[in-house]
């Protein structure tokens, strides 16, 4: 495989709770000419589980990165109860573009350990996102993650579609 070109158009790494797990992913993959998408997870306290916010974290891991940052951030595996208050203003925030939410805001490893699908409100999680796409609508990037499913899918798809829509018109 030495040598040969490698076409990809975006590597997304998900569920990222560590800055230098982050850094480290980031240099390599710049080492490599491979552009890069950090998706964190935030817990119930709006912070990552290894304490910095997702504010501290994206600009640490740009800072620390240089001409090797990420190309963008998102945010996984967390319900939009956990991650909206940390969605602070600034520049910063413009290096967000995707948000893949839980169904239900739980403790990860709770949710892990089920043994089913906790789904929450399918519409609820559509307006949720439909909101946070008419704030940050340079956000492009939308889907699910734990306990999300064609229903939650179709609602966040129209929600944000929705929103766009009336930006645009």
């Amino acid at each position: 495989m030495r040598g040969l070109p490698i076409h990809v158009d975006l590597v997304w790494a998900a569920t990222f709770n560590n800055v230098p797990e982050a850094i480290g992913l980031s240099r390599a993959a710049s080492r490599i000419g491979l552009p890069l998408c950090i998706s964190f997870t935030l817990d119930s306290s709006h912070h990552r589980k290894s304490g910095p916010t997702l504010k501290e974290a994206i600009q640490s891991v740009d800072a620390q990165t240089g001409d090797d940052e990420p190309s963008c951030y998102g945010i996984n595996c967390s319900h939009p109860l956990e991650f909206e208050p940390s969605l602070e203003p600034g520049d910063w925030i413009e290096r967000v573009r995707n948000i893949r939410p839980n169904a239900v805001m739980m403790e990860k490893i709770s949710l892990c350990k089920l043994g089913h699908l906790e789904d929450g409100d399918p519409s609820e999680l559509g307006k949720q996102m439909g909101a946070l796409a008419k704030r940050y609508p340079h956000i492009d990037m939308w889907g699910g993650c734990c306990g999300t499913w064609d229903t939650h899918l179709k609602e966040i798809a129209q929600n944000v579609s929705a929103a766009n829509y009336k930006q645009t018109h």
